[in-house]
């Protein structure tokens, strides 16, 4: 029995910055995940994957990850994906710097912000 498709989102690293990046629908990438394409279609996921493997001089670990439809955008329903929406943790640095508001919770752990 196969597992049911759950909403994701491309998410992936920018080449020379290092930064996570999430792919929008118009084929931008962006620092913001609330600005990403939220998938909730298996096959189109696969050719959204399929289209950011082929930027390899634009991202890097270019990936399919859970999200959920959150009031501003999609959000992140694993604390790894939550964490990258922050940026480094080790300076006040990119998005950290510019102040990034939470924009709620991780569906199903309440105790962690987004």
């Amino acid at each position: 029995m196969s597992r049911r498709f759950t909403p994701k989102v491309v998410s992936a690293n920018h080449l020379v910055e290092g930064d996570a990046v999430w792919l929008t629908a118009d084929d931008r990438w962006t620092r913001d995940m609330a600005e990403a394409e939220l998938i909730e279609d298996e096959a189109v996921a696969q050719l959204r994957l399929l289209f950011a493997k082929g930027q390899p001089n634009t991202v890097v670990g270019a990936e399919l990850v859970d999200a959920a439809k959150g009031t501003d955008g999609p959000v992140p329903t694993h604390f790894r994906e939550a964490f990258r929406t922050h940026g480094p943790t080790n300076y006040v640095l990119g998005k950290r710097a510019q102040g990034l508001r939470s924009r709620g919770k991780i569906p199903g752990n309440e105790t962690q912000n987004v």
